[in-house]
């Protein structure tokens, strides 16, 4: 394995003069002393997932089984003059031997997927610098932006998604945030032999009204590899709640566009629209929601690679990968409390943007959870994902069959 590049190279960072800039006003006897406060008065933590996975798909694949365990363990500083700094490693592994699942890397190829390999890498590792209005990142970190669709952190699956970069949260007003990053790695879910150079730009602007907060963005994303792939994504997005007496009504709007471009090939671009509207009633939260991902006549359709795309169009996690064809997801859901826990239920009809000559129906599916909180520092759950296709004589040719997935798990956090 190739040694791995460190956090952004050797590039020029504001962050990093500002740091030294810093350190230099404090003698060395101060600098000693402040740094030993901040070491010793800053915040550990854990946090622990067990899960069983399983997965049923009507093909030649076996049925995957796979119980892992998922562990983080940190360390935060105290912070010296607005800086401190947090180091957080993560690791995956199978228990008990129930390990028959397709892990992705290579290992269980005749097993479904079920997208948990064993790995155990660095998940966090920055220098934070914070005050009243800016709070900045140099580093390996986290980034989850709007409903994650876009940017997010895949928390789902055991080895979640961080970035190598620099990033910066700005609140130059009380109602108005800029957030802007620079990332030069993504470090996906499939340990690190799927990681991937990039230099990706990520500009974020939302601004709060009496109605909702609206949020325009923009993200270019480039693999930096000899593949030369890129995104250009634009958008705009409105979401906002109004009480009105005994019942909340919710309300989202979203629209982007996207550029394709690679090597050797003519650019395609691609739409984006989302609708959502719902009611919080008695306890109750019903949502009736319409997604496109479009297409750029069958060739192309709109992609978001650095999504949490487990939380969106199914949880059986059948269009990770946008079809050429494009994807209309028209869906409801209900969600309530039970017994100090949260259920949610859900349906989807998934559908093309683009006819084309193999299939415009790509199926319907059911999603259904329950998840609890016991005290402060543990949790379980469980959840059921079932997609039909519905037309079977295509299966083969769209990928898409009928696929059966069920979780069940409990966590820990100190």
């Amino acid at each position: 394995m190739q040694a791995r590049k460190s956090f952004l190279g050797h590039r020029p960072s504001l962050l990093l003069g500002a740091s030294l800039l810093t350190i230099s006003t404090f003698s060395p006897t101060a600098l000693s002393d402040a740094i030993a406060e901040a070491l010793s008065s800053g915040t550990a933590y854990g946090d622990f997932r067990m899960r069983f996975e399983t997965v049923d798909q009507d093909n030649a694949l076996d049925d995957a089984d796979a119980l892992t365990l998922r562990s983080r363990l940190g360390y935060t500083t105290g912070a010296v003059s607005g800086f401190s700094a947090t180091i957080e490693f993560e690791d995956s592994r199978s228990v008990a031997g129930i390990d028959d699942y397709n892990d992705t890397i290579g290992n269980g190829t005749e097993y479904s997927v079920i997208a948990d390999p064993e790995t155990t890498e660095l998940d966090q590792g920055f220098l934070h610098y914070k005050t009243d209005k800016l709070s900045s990142k140099l580093g390996r970190q986290v980034i989850k932006l709007d409903n994650t669709r876009f940017v997010g952190d895949v928390g789902w699956r055991q080895d979640r998604q961080t970035f190598d970069g620099l990033s910066f949260d700005y609140n130059p007003l009380e109602d108005l945030t800029v957030k802007y990053a620079y990332l030069e790695q993504r470090n996906r879910i499939f340990a690190e032999e799927k990681d991937i150079d990039s230099k990706d730009h990520l500009l974020n602007a939302s601004y709060k009204t009496g109605l909702g907060t609206l949020t325009g963005y923009g993200y270019l994303l480039e693999e930096d590899t000899d593949t030369e792939l890129a995104f250009d994504t634009f958008g705009i997005r409105f979401k906002g709640a109004t009480d009105t007496g005994d019942i909340k009504l919710l309300y989202t709007a979203e629209f982007a566009t996207q550029e394709k471009s690679s090597q050797g090939a003519e650019d395609l671009d691609a739409d984006y629209i989302f609708l959502e509207g719902g009611a919080v009633i008695s306890g109750f939260t019903a949502k009736l929601g319409y997604e496109v991902l479009g297409s750029d006549d069958g060739q192309f359709g709109f992609s978001t690679p650095l999504a949490t795309l487990h939380a969106f169009n199914g949880w059986s996690d059948q269009f990770l990968n946008t079809p050429n064809e494009g994807l209309v997801d028209t869906y409801i859901s209900v969600s309530g409390k039970l017994a100090g826990g949260k259920w949610v239920v859900a349906y989807h009809d998934f559908s093309a943007d683009e006819d084309s000559d193999i299939s415009d129906d790509f199926g319907d599916e059911i999603n259904i959870s329950y998840g609890k909180s016991f005290g402060k520092h543990y949790s379980a759950g469980i959840k059921y994902a079932a997609y039909s296709a519905d037309d079977p004589a295509n299966n083969g040719a769209t990928g898409f069959v009928d696929t059966d997935k069920i979780w069940i798990w409990a966590g820990a956090k100190f």
